[in-house]
């Protein structure tokens, strides 16, 4: 197991390293100008643009603006602006041109909203999803079946951003008990409160698909022989369903599990958007608009480790979950 996970390791470092050096290039070396961002149409001549380049170091080779940036993610690093120098701790991830603060204050204080929507979110969708696909496949062929399978498959066609807009126009969907979304500063009660509303629709919409892979992989799991063995030792149908058959069937719907939690936690974009939830994702959007490179290029990075992260973590996890499966 140590082996695998340090082999593993060395190839996610790897991966993030070619992440980050891809990035760097699209949005560094591209025909773009960064600067450009920083300097105000109305007061912006060539000398101002020149001064701006220099102060952010865009007038370095291509080489040693990658050094330096590589070398922020480790030991911090110092930005000129206006006469004064502004530090940034380590991993520094660059400095905002447009709103003049270093990405890691722009992207790490709202992270934390971004992993509680994600992770309420997943409660929702695991806890419905996979509890009506269990009853569906129990009830295979019955009227129940049917109806579950048809309702997911309706729910799932339907685009989501459809249905977070119809709860966001109309908060008498919700909003009539749940309130609207507020930061932590308004207290921890109203914070989780008004998350309710957006991980509530992001669940729901997010269970379809668990409903039919759980259904699918419990059908195929309880016709095994090792399931109809277990049922002529006379067990408990009880025991045979959630012990023997629940364990094995749950092996890739961890997989999908945590590529989900994985997505989401990279950014949550039109829930944030539609819902005002003060998100990476949401940050990460508006940067776009603002042609925010350095917010962009973080947001890009953070995703990054988060995916490499959770599938190191799912594969990990995947050989707890079902013992047939060996790690080589």
């Amino acid at each position: 197991m140590l082996t695998y996970i340090l082999r593993r390791l060395a190839l996610a470092l790897s991966v993030i390293l070619a992440t980050l050096v891809s990035a760097f290039l699209l949005f560094f070396a591209g025909p773009s100008d960064p600067a450009q961002a920083m300097c105000p149409e109305t007061r912006c001549n060539a000398a101002r643009l020149a001064a701006i380049t220099k102060s952010i170091g865009l007038d370095k080779p291509l080489t040693v603006q990658f050094f330096d940036y590589f070398k922020g993610l480790f030991f911090g690093r110092d930005f000129v602006y206006a006469g004064d120098t502004v530090h940034c701790g380590a991993p520094c991830l660059g400095f905002s041109f447009v709103t003049r603060r270093s990405v890691n204050e722009e992207l790490f204080t709202r992270f934390p909203n971004t992993i509680v929507l994600a992770l309420m979110a997943a409660v929702v969708f695991v806890t419905v999803g996979v509890t009506l696909g269990i009853i569906a496949a129990v009830r295979r062929g019955s009227a129940t079946d049917r109806g579950l399978v048809g309702a997911s498959q309706v729910l799932g066609s339907i685009p989501y951003y459809v249905l977070a807009l119809l709860v966001a126009l109309y908060p008498v969907i919700l909003w009539n008990v749940l309130p609207q979304y507020s930061s932590i500063s308004a207290g921890v009660g109203p914070y989780f409160l008004g998350m309710l509303a957006p991980a509530l629709i992001l669940g729901f919409v997010t269970s379809a698909s668990y409903v039919r892979y759980t259904r699918n992989s419990m059908i195929e799991t309880l016709s095994m022989d090792y399931i109809r063995t277990a049922r002529s030792k006379g067990i408990s149908e009880r025991t045979v369903l959630y012990k023997h058959g629940f364990r094995a069937a749950m092996s890739p719907i961890a997989t999908i599990l945590g590529l989900d939690i994985a997505a989401l936690l990279t950014g949550t974009l039109i829930t944030e958007q539609i819902f005002g939830v003060d998100g990476i994702g949401r940050r990460g959007l508006a940067a776009l608009k603002a042609f925010d490179l350095p917010v962009i290029m973080g947001t890009v990075l953070i995703g990054a480790v988060v995916v490499v992260f959770m599938n190191l973590v799912v594969d990990i996890a995947y050989s707890f979950i079902d013992p047939r499966v060996r790690l080589s």
